[in-house]
């Protein structure tokens, strides 16, 4: 994947699917707690006063100029587990947006979280 110096200049980037269809906003980026690598992305859905926010895994992701490419498809992440534009995702919820994408979770040994926002 392509990194910017800070991932929080991501921000407000369309995210598109491995197709190129446009899923939503990349709202935020949270690390993996053991690296302090990009590991998922929130993306804004839906309309202006219903918005979500999707959880993608950032493997495999390309970064272009004004876009995030992710390597699901538009359906996956739309079913994903999201939170509300205000809240945080809980602790005991990350192990289920893993689950969701078929990937391994973990947490770090040092901390009950394996994801932190950035």
């Amino acid at each position: 994947m392509m990194r910017a110096a800070d991932p929080r200049e991501w921000r407000g980037r369309d995210v598109v699917d491995e197709a190129g269809h446009r899923i939503g906003v990349l709202e935020a980026v949270y690390v993996d707690t053991a690296t302090d690598e990009p590991a998922m992305a929130t993306v804004r859905t839906g309309l202006p006063t219903r918005h979500r926010l999707h959880f993608v895994p950032l493997q495999d992701a390309t970064l272009g100029p004004d876009y995030l490419k992710v390597a699901y498809a538009k359906a996956l992440v739309r079913t994903a587990p999201s939170i509300g534009t205000d809240d945080i995702l809980p602790a005991e919820d990350e192990e289920a947006v893993f689950r969701h994408y078929g990937l391994s979770y973990q947490p770090d040994k040092g901390t009950v979280r394996r994801l932190a926002r950035r």
